[in-house]
């Protein structure tokens, strides 16, 4: 029998504890529904409905978990969170019947997560690694963690190679580990980022995975998701002022702190129209997750310009399907004009030779009303109400994307 996969609350994302200290201070009443959508089916090497039983054994195991006094106290040490945010945290453990595993009409594997966003927001890079372990497990061999080994050491020499290039003068180039939801397993993930850390510190500033961070004496990194945005679609603010909405309640909640804006919600041209002058000057930077990366910090230094912001002062943070030469590129790209870090996830924590799962779950209703996100990048738009999207798309003035082929 396999330990569970998930053996400690903090083997999740730090963002999930910045945004459910907002959620418990602010919007404590919210409920909401998540929805799992693998975006690869078509590639999988059996059918993922397969480790439907050993997933509800690990949902079992997850949902017996509570915070250790250690790891309150590591969490009471962060000058972002509250004494009575940690207080909560004491008493908190993950409800079972909030979610559910199913089959689909098709026969494919479904998770729905569906209760108080205090819950439900909790569930999903548990939920998301533990499908990824089930799935890799049936297809490890020697020969997998040895390409995997080849390819550490392939990147570790890159690394390597890109410290001895940077200039002492100009801003560092710096690499986080955002691998948690899509990673091969925990010891594997834990190994790439000790050895990162170990072969190139000055590169290498942390990992999203707060249990890691603990236990290697490395630096938590995270702000927000898309969820967070999305949230404030449904809630008690005209549709139209949902991004400002959003920002100002995490400006109010953190005063300063954790100052990187997610863009992409509804794409980057609507997200500037409510950046304005008080936004660009609060937040220190901002976050790419789709689109072209290249356009995206086009805008965004032409949008400081026009500001009159010194685009030096701000950072550009890359999260979307990077490896470390797009990463450097990227980084040799904008120096000159901002500070910039790179979030990689898949290509760290889970580069075996398989082809990974493309898998999400995401928020796709709150308070009883439908959310959506309108990414940048074609196949990441997200909802299950069609007429909402179209809603939205009028709403900020987004045109419909071209039909595929057009």
């Amino acid at each position: 029998m396999n330990r569970p996969i998930i053996r400690s609350l903090l083997d999740t994302d730090l963002y999930k504890f910045t945004m459910l200290q907002v959620v418990l201070h602010q919007f404590p009443q919210a409920h909401g529904v998540y929805e799992f959508r693998c975006r690869n089916y078509d590639e999988t090497v059996y059918p993922l409905i397969e480790i439907h039983e050993e997933l509800e054994r690990e949902l079992d195991a997850l949902c017996e978990l509570q915070f250790t006094q250690d790891e309150l106290d590591y969490l009471r040490g962060m000058r972002f969170i509250k004494s009575d945010f940690v207080d909560y945290l004491e008493l908190f453990q993950l409800k079972r019947r909030f979610v559910k595993v199913f089959a689909d009409e098709q026969n494919r594997l479904s998770i729905r997560v569906e209760g108080p966003m205090i819950q439900a927001m909790f569930f999903e890079i548990y939920i998301l690694a533990m499908v990824n372990e089930l799935y890799f497990r049936r297809l490890e061999t020697p020969e997998v963690l040895a390409e995997g080994e080849r390819r550490l050491q392939e990147k570790i020499a890159l690394l390597k190679q890109y410290d001895q290039q940077q200039n002492p003068n100009e801003p560092p180039f710096l690499v986080s580990d955002f691998g948690t939801r899509r990673r091969y397993t925990l010891a594997w993930q834990e190994h790439v980022v000790h050895s990162f850390h170990q072969a190139a510190p000055n590169i290498f500033r942390g990992t999203s995975n707060v249990y890691l961070a603990k236990k290697l004496g490395i630096t938590p990194i995270g702000t927000m998701a898309h969820e967070f945005l999305q949230a404030f679609q449904a809630l008690d603010v005209r549709l139209r002022d949902f991004q400002k909405a959003a920002l100002e309640s995490w400006v109010h909640e953190y005063r300063g702190d954790l100052g990187i804006a997610l863009t992409d919600v509804v794409g980057m041209d609507a997200f500037l129209r409510d950046f304005d002058l008080y936004f660009a000057k609060l937040f220190d930077g901002l976050r790419h997750d789709s689109g072209d990366p290249y356009v995206w910090g086009e805008k965004a230094y032409t949008h400081y310009k026009r500001l009159k912001i010194d685009s030096r002062t701000k950072m550009l943070t890359f999260s979307d399907g990077l490896d470390l030469p797009k990463a450097w590129d990227l980084h040799c790209h904008f120096k000159d004009r901002f500070k910039t870090s790179f979030g990689i996830g898949t290509n760290l924590t889970n580069d075996m030779g398989h082809t990974t799962l493309n898998i999400v779950l995401k928020l796709v209703e709150c308070n009883g009303q439908s959310v959506a996100k309108l990414s940048d990048s074609p196949g990441k738009t997200m909802t299950d109400n069609d007429t909402f999207l179209a809603y939205l798309r009028q709403v900020f003035q987004i045109p419909e994307p071209e039909a595929e082929g057009a």
